[in-house]
């Protein structure tokens, strides 16, 4: 029945009607029954008609829902109200609860002549990455700018002057408004229009699809669901594709999946068994079979299918499809001439579409305060408007006031109700000095940010001549973040190593060979007496060199392949593989005699030290995942002996093999992991023909499975690696990354403390933190870890013992911070935290039924006591977890997570900066990243300099901001635009207050504007009294000055105009000269836009006071500028209330200039008064330290 109820949607998976169209004996259906089955029958095709938005999920689990209801004769529980909430949940939530699977016709070609062929409904293959269209574009992209607090507030303003008579015109706010929408929508539209145009790059790029044994050339986009595709060398696959042949005869294929997750290292793929003979347009045409798979997801590493293959005569074969059978769009075929592959996913159902999604948006500290601020900014603009709409009615209050004989009021005005009066006279006061909310402001950030991330990428310091790239900017909203780090959390291979993995020793049977060239027993040591076991032992060698040569993934590249290139016939194959590990390795045994020789036909090759060939066939491969930790393979020798080898981490190792193997060996990896190796256990087990077969049975099972797949074989591998004997372990040593240690100690001194969250155990973690000296020889060490903690049923209790201990002990120990976290340590004692994957577990997640639950805080507060965590054995969510857990403690400190492999994202992409290392494990970190540097040693200019002048110089344009911002329309229109934009900006991007030599060199000038300090209250106070005070200036000293004399030759005084000029005129020189005596570095650039300014001021007071402009109805300011430069009183005036508005900070310049002189300290204080705070609790004393820097570094105060 449910069959048949699937037969009824049109828009699923293909349905051959002959084979399941069976008519239903509605005689067989209950009287109760028929109506309801009707009903269901009327849902479904409701649904796929689209009344319901169901998914094809949804339509899938509700026709199964239906058909199964009728079977089990369940109609009436069905409908019963309890059973609401489930039906709720599978039909609406269908998608995740369960995934479905969709049936693909390959070639779409019915599986017999009998069939009915319907054909399938599947999306197109056009790729839309794009936000807008042209039509949608003017109404979507207004929409969203208008959600912006700013612009929504100005465009309410503008609408209040043009619909009440207010005293300034609409210009003064629209064309600003105007401006700064326009300038964002030009610079989103152009973004839009360069996503469009790579969309239809890869939508009308040509492709070849397999029609009639011919190959047709057609667009991508135009792909469909079932269609057979050929891919040649280099080329990108066009849509998710099933591997069925190519032209190795082994049937693989080799790609790389750097554009999908980074991964630049070549992966190798598998045809379909019975499909790799299929490599001629002829042949793949014949193929008549059907796919069936699960639906699309975004997980680029699993994937569940069979196909089925029908032949004449024959009964179908079905064989299972996996992630190696699935050739996913945007990888590139290398290395080998062509390969045909059936459509399954295409467009946006493609793995690569589901993972495209913007990151999820990070507003930094500064944007918070700017939002503050603004808060402050409308509540005075309000009480500003009240007060003067009630001084307005007290005034007004007396009859003469109201309504003199000169202005009487018109017989609407006197009708007109007085509270709507109220109101537009509040109106009209709120459009009057609305200029105290700086419109330009957001739009000036936002050019400030963008313009300043290229000297990121321009910095030639941070660019590495071995990948030949230099740094990268993701998103440039977080710039002034870099400067308020407080938390930095790394990943330690390929972060603070440099991945690249060399085999240094191997302990076989408890003898440590190392150093060896030729010979495997040339040299030969132990940490005991010399033990000789004759010929067994020289077979366990063997047999442990050649488990190394067998228990991988590597595959060949041959050199004379390489981009269908000849090459030299000496030159070496050269090894592929995905992880390095495996490599390195592989070359291990080539050094001790053993070469493998490539893999052909199922056949693993290898050549012995006797130069002899040794041949293997590859039953099975029991694939490595971060759970398990370990990977195997099952191989027949030649004489039929079924063997079992396997290779992983110590911890996954050791529980499956005779225990008392374990000591001899186990003593070694712990050296090794002492001495910051990275070490492997091998073992293995001799199989007999009935244990294969049964597992060969329960292998392929498993794999046909489409429900619960993985873990199906998961539990199939667990019985299989079980009983295992212990061979030896191996060490690869992973190097420090050049500055590793010193970028640390850096970091250190900056206030910031570092985490590294590893995978890897903790004796090799801990190693790599001594030596990069996170840890300090005289670090005391506190561990939570398994080992410590225990495995017995007391182990929660154990833990809350060390909790308890730990915290008492850092409690009396570390006195109570005065200020942020960073700063909660002192010289005395330094403590350090070990933690495992384990216990952080048992911390975060608790039992229920222990008294538990407050582990986290007690946690929390040891580990802001430390000066370094290591978190080792770490899962990718684990990690996560971590950097969420500090993230949202007290105080909201800033977190910067940091590292280079796909297992880092979660963590780059929960703290508030991602840095993403551009490594050997992939370019997915960097793509997934915020900032991403070519080495962890540009980390430190990356904050120490370029984050502390980004947050020095955004904290100053912010402040000056709400410091500048009455008068001609003109005037008011280009005041916050033109005459005081620009010189701000090209001060926010040039300005150095301190060298960069100087920052990089002595962090502990970080300090000095950490926790946000240039943005705290204090400073705001600050520049808006300062504001006032010029403001009051400005006016009052006009008033005063001009009220009673007569200043022109004929006697005449001036009027309200000439005095509003001479008020603009003093406001916009005081507040571009109080820019200039902040400017500490000067340029060509700052030259230029600061007198330039002041130059383009006058002449376009000058020419707009010269001209009678026919579209303004009253010619107020004609020639009112030039007229008050006639006077001498004027120039007089302009340049005393100049002086007086900026002699106090003239004054308190010098003052401090005579103060650093005399105690030698605070020669590095901000170009801002009270915008820095003391470094308190620091390293070193605050006075020597300063003392040092004042002498080394003198400044000059321009």
């Amino acid at each position: 029945m449910a069959t048949f109820c699937r037969a009824l949607l049109l828009a699923t998976p293909p349905v051959h009607v002959a084979a399941t169209l069976v008519p239903v004996p509605l005689a067989a259906l209950s009287f109760a029954q028929l109506p309801l089955f009707v009903a269901g029958l009327w849902v479904l095709r409701a649904a796929n008609a689209g009344i319901f938005p169901l998914g094809q999920g949804r339509l899938s689990a509700l026709a199964d829902t239906v058909g199964s209801a009728v079977d089990s004769d369940r109609w009436s529980s069905l409908f019963r109200l309890g059973d609401l909430p489930s039906m709720w949940s599978v039909w609406c939530a269908g998608e995740e609860k369960r995934v479905g699977t969709r049936t693909v016709v390959v070639g779409h070609r019915p599986v017999s002549e009998a069939d009915a062929y319907v054909a399938q409904k599947f999306c197109d293959n056009r790729i839309v990455s794009s936000k807008y269209t042209v039509w949608n574009f003017l109404p979507k992209n207004l929409f969203e700018q208008f959600r912006r607090i700013a612009n929504f507030y100005f465009l309410i303003i503008f609408l209040v002057q043009v619909i009440v008579d207010t005293p300034t015109s609409p210009v003064t706010s629209g064309l600003p408004l105007f401006f700064v929408i326009t300038v964002t929508a030009i610079k989103q539209g152009y973004e839009d229009w360069l996503r469009h145009r790579a969309d239809n790059e890869v939508n009308k790029s040509n492709v070849f699809i397999i029609e009639n044994a011919k190959q047709v050339q057609k667009e991508s986009e135009k792909i469909k669901v079932g269609d057979i595709v050929e891919v040649k060398a280099d080329e990108t696959f066009p849509c998710d594709l099933i591997f069925l042949a190519s032209s190795s005869t082994d049937g693989t294929c080799y790609v790389t999946t750097a554009s999908l997750d980074g991964e630049s290292n070549f992966k190798t793929h598998y045809a379909v068994r019975d499909t790799t003979v299929l490599c001629t347009d002829e042949a793949i045409d014949s193929l008549t079979a059907t796919i069936e798979c699960e639906q699309p997801q975004p997980d680029l590493y699993k994937f569940v299918g069979r196909i089925i293959m029908y032949r004449s005569n024959q009964e179908p074969v079905a064989r299972s499809l996996g992630p190696e059978n699935l050739l996913l769009k945007g990888a590139t075929l290398k290395n080998t001439k062509k390969i045909y592959g059936v459509a399954v996913y295409t467009g946006m159902e493609t793995k690569m579409a589901l993972n495209y999604q913007g990151k999820s948006q990070k507003r930094s500290a500064v944007e918070k305060s700017i939002n503050a601020f603004l808060i402050v900014y409308l509540c005075i603009l309000l009480s500003k408007a009240t007060v003067c709409t009630t001084l307005k009615y007290v005034w007004q209050s007396n009859p003469f006031n109201d309504e003199p004989w000169y202005n009487e009021k018109t017989k609407k005005e006197r009708e007109t109700f007085k509270v709507l009066r109220m109101f537009t006279d509040f109106l009209s006061f709120m459009v009057l000095f609305n200029f105290i909310i700086p419109v330009s402001m957001y739009v000036t950030v936002e050019m400030q940010k963008f313009l300043g991330s290229f000297f990121i990428s321009w910095d030639k310091e941070m660019y590495d001549e071995e990948i030949k790239e230099g740094a990268l900017v993701n998103t440039s909203d977080l710039n002034e973040e870099l400067g308020q780090v407080e938390f930095v959390f790394t990943d330690k291979t390929g972060t603070l190593t440099e991945n690249s993995m060399e085999f240094i020793e191997c302990c076989i049977d408890g003898h440590k060979y190392k150093d060896c060239i030729s010979e495997v027993d040339g040299y030969s040591q132990t940490d005991g007496p010399l033990k000789y076991y004759g010929k067994a032992e020289k077979s366990r060698e063997e047999l442990f060199l050649r488990a190394l040569c067998l228990c991988h993934t590597v595959r060949i590249k041959q050199a004379d392949q390489v981009d269908g290139l000849i090459g030299h016939p000496e030159c070496k194959n050269t090894y592929i593989s995905s992880s390095p590990d495996e490599i390195a390795l592989v070359k291990g045994a080539e050094k001790y005699g053993f070469t493998f020789l490539g893999l052909e036909n199922d056949f693993m090759k290898i050549r012995n030290q006797k130069n002899e060939t040794e041949m293997y066939q590859l039953l099975h491969t029991l694939n490595f995942d971060p759970v398990r930790r370990r990977m195997s393979v099952i191989v027949r020798t030649t004489s039929g002996k079924l063997l079992l080898f396997c290779k992983g981490a110590d911890s996954s190792v050791f529980p499956r093999v005779q225990q008392e193997e374990i000591q001899q060996i186990k003593v070694h990896v712990d050296r090794n992991a002492m001495d910051g190796y990275r070490t492997l256990c091998v073992a293995f087990k001799e199989l007999t023909q009935k244990e294969y077969d049964r597992i060969d049975r329960q292998l392929n099972e498993a794999k046909m499975a489409l429900q619960d797949r993985e873990e199906k074989m998961a539990k199939v591998f667990e019985d299989t690696e079980a009983d295992m004997h212990l061979i030896g372990a191996t060490a690869v040593e992973d190097r420090l990354q050049e500055q590793s240690a010193e970028t640390i100690e850096a970091l250190h001194a900056a206030g910031m403390k570092v985490w590294v969250l590893t995978g890897d155990k903790m004796e090799t973690a801990k190693s790599t933190c001594y030596a990069c000296r996170l840890f300090q020889t005289s670090t005391e060490l506190l561990e939570l870890t398994a080992r410590v903690v225990g495995e017995s049923e007391r182990k929660e209790d154990r833990l809350h013992e060390l909790l308890m201990d730990y915290h008492k002990r850092l409690i009396q120990d570390v006195p109570k911070p005065r200020g942020s976290l960073k700063r909660s340590w002192t010289l005395s004692q330094e403590y350090g935290l070990i933690i495992d994957g384990s216990t952080l577990s048992l911390i975060l997640n608790p039992s229920q039924d222990s008294s538990s639950s407050h582990y986290k805080n007690i946690f929390l507060q040891i580990c802001l006591k430390c000066t370094a965590v290591l978190c080792c054995r770490m899962a990718p969510l684990q990690k996560a977890q971590i950097v969420r857990m500090v993230k949202n403690t007290k105080g909201s400190p800033i977190t910067l997570s940091v590292g280079d492999g796909a297992n880092d994202v979660s963590m780059i992409l929960e703290a508030h900066v991602g840095i993403g290392i551009k490594g050997k494990e992939g370019r997915q970190a960097a793509r997934n990243s915020d900032y991403a540097v070519p080495k962890f040693k540009h980390l430190r200019k990356l904050l120490l300099a370029h984050g502390h002048l980004y947050y020095v110089r955004i904290a100053h344009l912010v402040q000056y901001f709400f410091y500048k911002p009455l008068y001609d329309a003109a005037y008011l229109t280009m005041y916050n635009i033109c005459f005081t934009s620009l010189p701000i900006l090209a001060y926010s991007l040039l300005e150095q207050h301190i060298t960069i030599d100087t920052l990089t060199s002595d962090p502990q000038l970080y300090m000095k504007v950490s926790d946000n300090a240039m943005l705290q209250w204090r400073p705001f106070l600050y520049w808006t009294f300062l504001g006032a005070f010029e403001g009051l200036v400005f006016f009052f000293g006009v008033y005063f000055l001009f009220q009673n004399s007569s200043l022109e030759d004929n006697g005449k005084v001036f009027g309200n105009w000439t005095f509003g000029t001479i008020v603009f005129t003093v406001l916009v020189f005081t507040v571009t000269l109080k820019l200039a005596l902040d400017t500490r570095f000067w340029t060509w650039m700052n030259h230029f836009v600061i007198w330039g300014s002041l130059a383009f001021y006058v002449f376009f007071s000058f020419f707009w006071g010269g001209v009678i402009w026919p579209f303004l109805k009253q010619q107020r300011m004609y020639f009112v500028f030039a007229h008050m430069l006639t006077s001498v009183s004027t120039w007089l005036a302009i340049i005393l209330l100049i002086f007086i508005s900026l002699f106090p900070e003239i004054l308190l310049i010098v003052f401090k200039s005579i103060k650093e002189r005399s105690h030698q300290t605070g020669i590095f204080d901000l170009p801002i008064l009270v915008s820095y705070k003391r470094i308190e609790n620091g390293y070193v004393k605050t006075e020597d330290a300063l003392t040092n820097l004042a002498e080394r570094y003198p400044l000059r105060i321009l």
